[in-house]
């Protein structure tokens, strides 16, 4: 239900999401249960989430600091995925399948935060794969090349020539996510990938990806907390993006990719790549889609989409955003340290009621 001032929709869940672990988790988790019904949680821990028991421990951690938070946000659900690695046995393929586990998340070596123990090579993998293929077991995958010789605003478009279109050629019953796509070849071939003879395909889109573009990291000098992998695009990039979030296409679905750092570790020489917008997820996908006149359209990419692909139900909750102005905080309680906010001390034109 939407006016001219509020809008209704069913409750969404992320599809991407980073929560981190320890002192720092329950203030983290807190901003996502507030609007999320679930969200898949990322296994990029130090160490990684690489078995069903390591997950399970972590689900385990993430429930009782569910414990602390309102009532009204205990009823959000944790969603697992397991590292994939090299080392990665066919075997833990069926057993992750009976556990729950929603699917298995690529890191090629060193594309980001804690990718270290990531994949070297994906035909290494192809064992495993044929595992997940035979299970439908979705291969969640962070789709860039880490090869110095590439450009890294290049790293995206050459993945998809290089890793993404033979892995699916190779393995023609695999169901993929292309996770936090930023560039129009990303669109292009998500939108128009074969899946009548290759597996399903879909992919998750950030807020801050339809949001801003490159020139958003260097306005008036470095801005570190616009800094996040794959990194923000051209302009040309950023429409492509906006026009197949608000489509009808059913392969395009919300991911946030919040992505928490402490304030010195992001303010620093060697800073870390991630942003946190996770306190305002769903004002900003309502800025972004109001900004094309398609407000219409961001229950389909929040709330139905991304179930509807990974075969769970929708959500039957709802929640009311509001067209009035808020001014984001500088900065959250983070543990013992602090975090800094997307476009902290800005103002959004929208609020989230409840």
């Amino acid at each position: 239900m939407t006016s001219t001032t509020k809008l209704t929709i069913t409750q969404p869940d992320d599809w991407h999401l980073h929560i981190r672990d320890g002192a720092v988790l329950k203030d983290v988790l807190a901003h996502t249960t507030k609007q999320f019904g679930r969200a898949l949680i990322m296994p990029n821990l130090r160490p990684p989430v690489t078995s069903v028991e390591l997950a399970q421990q972590y689900q385990a951690r993430i429930m009782q600091a569910l414990k602390g938070l309102p009532e009204q946000d205990q009823a959000f659900t944790p969603l697992m995925a397991l590292y994939l690695t090299d080392n990665t046995k066919a075997s833990e393929i069926a057993k992750a399948k009976e556990a729950g586990i929603i699917g298995f998340k690529l890191y090629p070596a060193g594309a980001t935060t804690n990718s270290d123990a990531g994949v070297t090579n994906l035909t290494k993998c192809d064992e495993v794969l044929d595992a997940m293929a035979q299970h439908a077991m979705p291969l969640l995958m962070h789709g860039e090349v880490t090869k110095s010789e590439v450009d890294l605003f290049d790293r995206e478009a050459v993945f998809i020539d290089e890793v993404l279109h033979p892995l699916r050629m190779r393995h023609p019953k695999l169901k993929v996510v292309f996770e936090h796509i930023t560039t129009a070849q990303a669109v292009e071939y998500v939108d128009s990938a074969d899946t009548k003879n290759l597996g399903e395909i879909g992919a998750t889109i950030t807020a801050h990806h339809l949001l801003y573009n490159r020139n958003a990291i260097f306005q008036g000098g470095i801005r570190p907390h616009f800094y996040c992998l794959p990194v923000l695009k051209r302009e040309k990039h950023r429409i492509a993006l906006l026009n197949a979030a608000t489509s009808d296409s059913h392969r395009f679905f919300l991911g946030t990719d919040s992505a928490p750092h402490a304030k010195h570790l992001k303010e620093h020489e060697c800073g870390c790549a991630g942003c946190f917008t996770a306190p305002q997820a769903m004002e900003f996908y309502a800025e972004a889609f109001e900004s094309v006149g398609k407000l219409q359209q961001l229950e389909a990419f929040a709330s139905f989409r991304g179930p509807d692909f990974y075969g769970l139900p929708r959500n039957t909750r709802k929640i009311t955003l509001e067209k009035t102005s808020q001014t984001i905080p500088l900065s959250y309680q983070f543990g013992a340290e602090e975090i800094v906010p997307l476009n902290a001390g800005k103002s959004l034109e929208w609020s989230f009621l409840g």
